[in-house]
């Protein structure tokens, strides 16, 4: 088994019903092909460096996954034909980061500080 972390974007005028949607599409496909999701991470409507299909914002959605290299190439295949989805990628890793969280709110970081 390989470790990944998968990010994708979807459209910024998705509902957040269509984004629990994506969430749970891409999950079945990792689990239904054997695959476990370590952990998921919504990292929320963040600005893009550059248009994407006439985006200034995307909804990044994250994924840390341990699976074969055969789950990825089915999820990718399923992510190409997406219309609510603009971009992803995935990076092969040796191990996971699972105590930092990178994308949380301000404001719950000075709460916490």
């Amino acid at each position: 088994m390989n470790l990944y972390e998968h990010t994708i974007i979807a459209r910024q005028d998705v509902s957040p019903s269509q984004l629990k949607q994506i969430k749970e599409k891409y999950s079945k496909i990792v689990e239904n092909n054997d695959g476990d999701i370590v952990k998921l991470e919504n990292w929320g409507l963040m600005s893009l460096s550059y248009l994407i299909k006439k985006n200034k914002k995307g909804n990044y959605i994250h994924f840390k996954i341990k699976a074969d290299g055969k789950i990825i190439t089915e999820l990718e295949k399923n992510e190409k034909i997406d219309k609510n989805l603009l971009r992803y990628l995935t990076v092969k890793v040796k191990k996971f980061d699972l105590s930092t969280e990178y994308f949380k709110k301000n404001e719950e970081k000075e709460i916490s500080s």
